[in-house]
């Protein structure tokens, strides 16, 4: 290789003539590339940690531009609420009261009333219903009415049982009766005396046995024995329990029927314990019928309310009474029960208009110029759809009665911003946090001002 060869190569093991090595140059280039870079980063943050320029105000002819907007209407009065009611009063555009469906209703006297509302159930009328035993002790002979559910007639038979002691004291009465026919004529007052009482005892016996009176009187003109006594209904009704069977043997304490008479019927049902104040005997009450051929409404009245309270499901017991003519009403049938009641002329407010926070209830109040205030009430007893007044509100006031709560809201949000406005920034690492206004949001109109109030001097 020549010299010229060898002076075109790089020198990579550095100048052989004693310069600096190449390495030590690249470094030093590499060092000023990272300080270039880090100070640019600089620059950038320092640019960006300014904080933006305060928006200019807006000109005449900006705020013409944004009232010409569809959506945002000039106020019709220039000025603010003053100090103090801007806190409470919120200011909702026309437009937007009826994009949101804004209603309001006058507070008057009303005729207050409410409409109570239970299940029940009808059933037996307990003071007729009634259980046949017989007196006599003996065996039964024939039953006439012989299936659960058959309706029975007034004295229509049921059955007759044989029984030994009634045909001895009828043998008994028979002879009583002859020996008072023989010592009739007898001049001994005791021995007449005594067969007047041997007779009275046996025919009394018959009697308290309800040996029928056509029977006895049979019985002395015939002279015949009747061997079986036979059982009569006491009224019309329908067999609820048989237990009486041909050949058994019952004693008195054995109940062979129990009939029902279904000409009255018992509505049973059930109130709450705040409801009893508006319940009193004598009160007419509509019996609903849901379904079948009885779907129709009856009126009865409240014969019975209970003296005490169910402790399980804290409430009342009471009863009313239905006629019943044709027996179409059926005992265990489902109904509803409605109670009508009266508490005359009162302050009333809307339900629609009661905003009821748990602890307190409010209601907005409509006030001119588009103004909506909240304000606290006092309710009395619920009607159907009205509150007794108490206070908050006076007579005559127009209180919002839908979309309330979007105002509700609104009233918050708008004390909150208050809130927040009254402070005068928080303080973190020595620089305020308030925030700024952006440049891009439109200034808007002024709300007109509360009737009655001044407006601030330009």
């Amino acid at each position: 290789m020549t010299n010229d060869d060898r002076s075109l190569q790089p020198d990579l093991g550095g100048s052989r003539g004693g310069g600096a090595p190449s390495w030590v140059r690249y470094a030093v280039v590499a060092l000023l590339a990272l300080a270039v870079g880090a100070g640019g980063t600089f620059v950038v943050i320092r640019q960006r940690s300014k904080p933006a320029p305060a928006p200019a105000p807006a000109t005449t002819a900006e705020v013409d531009e944004h009232a010409a907007m569809p959506g945002i209407e000039e106020s019709p009065d220039a000025g603010e609420p003053a100090a103090g009611t801007a806190e409470q009063a919120v200011y909702i555009s026309p437009a937007r009261q009826q994009l949101i469906g804004v209603r309001t209703a006058p507070i008057e006297q009303r005729e207050l009333g409410t409409t109570i509302r239970t299940v029940g159930t009808l059933s037996y009328d307990e003071t007729r219903v009634a259980q046949i035993h017989t007196k006599i002790s003996g065996w039964v002979d024939e039953v006439y009415i012989d299936y659960v559910g058959k309706a029975v007639r007034r004295d229509q038979p049921l059955l007759t049982v044989y029984s030994p002691e009634l045909v001895s004291t009828q043998n008994e009465y028979l002879l009583a009766r002859r020996n008072k026919n023989e010592i009739e004529g007898s001049p001994i007052a005791v021995t007449r005396e005594a067969a007047d009482a041997l007779l009275t005892a046996a025919r009394d016996r018959l009697e308290l046995w309800d040996i029928p009176e056509e029977h006895i009187r049979e019985l002395e003109e015939t002279g015949e024995v009747r061997k079986h006594l036979m059982l009569h209904s006491p009224f019309y009704g329908v067999v609820l329990e048989r237990d009486a069977f041909p050949g058994q043997y019952v004693t008195p304490e054995m109940a062979l029927f129990k009939i029902a008479d279904l000409s009255r019927i018992w509505v049973l049902g059930a109130v709450f314990e705040y409801e009893l104040s508006s319940i009193r005997l004598g009160q007419e009450v509509d019996i609903e019928f849901p379904y079948g051929p009885s779907a129709r409404s009856l009126r009865g009245r409240i014969t019975f309310i209970a003296p005490e309270i169910d402790p399980q499901t804290r409430r009342v017991r009471i009863r009313a009474e239905l006629a019943n003519p044709g027996l179409e009403l059926k005992p265990e049938t489902y109904v509803t029960i409605s109670i009508r009641t009266q508490r005359g002329r009162r302050l009333a407010i809307p339900k629609e208009a009661v905003i009821d926070s748990g602890a307190k209830r409010y209601a907005l109040v409509a006030r001119p110029n588009g103004y909506f205030e909240p304000r606290e009430i006092d309710l009395g007893p619920p009607g159907d759809d009205f509150y007794q007044l108490l206070g908050g509100v006076v007579e005559g006031d127009q209180v919002v009665v839908s979309a309330q709560f979007l105002i509700d809201s609104e009233t918050n949000l708008q004390a909150a911003m208050q809130s927040m406005i009254g402070m005068h920034g928080v303080e973190e690492g020595g620089e305020s946090t308030k925030q700024m206004p952006s440049p891009s949001e439109p200034t808007a109109a002024p709300p007109p001002a509360l009737p009655g109030e001044h407006e601030h001097p330009q």
